[in-house]
């Protein structure tokens, strides 16, 4: 005797219109296209988390940029400088300093100069 997969397959098909809840037309209501849809959207995610990294790395290099310009030094020189000086502070935190305390990045651009 065969074994039928009714509630198996019914417990699969509400978890993936569980997790297309949310998306527009067909793709929330249609089991089909909404399996393809949330296997689409798990993988932009996965690339998301990736690219996040990046952005944010961008982002406090820019900031960085900013302050160093501000301060009469290039950005790349003052990095040069900072390895140079064994001052070891990450771009993260380089940026929270330029944004938040301009006058401890100004003595920091300071101690590279010299």
């Amino acid at each position: 005797m065969r074994i039928k997969r009714s509630v198996n397959a019914l417990k699969k098909r509400r978890k993936i219109l569980k997790l297309a809840k949310g998306y527009r037309g067909a793709k929330s209501k249609l089991y089909r296209t909404a399996r393809e849809q949330v296997m689409k959207s798990g993988m932009y995610a996965y690339i998301g988390r990736k690219q996040k990294k990046r952005d944010f790395r961008s982002l406090w290099i820019t900031r960085i940029n900013a302050a160093c310009r501000i301060n009469d030094i290039s950005y790349s020189k003052f990095i040069a400088g900072l390895k140079a000086k064994n001052i070891d502070l990450n771009r993260k935190v380089l940026a929270d300093i330029a944004v938040k305390d301009p006058a401890a990045f100004a003595a920091l651009v300071s101690e590279v100069k010299a």
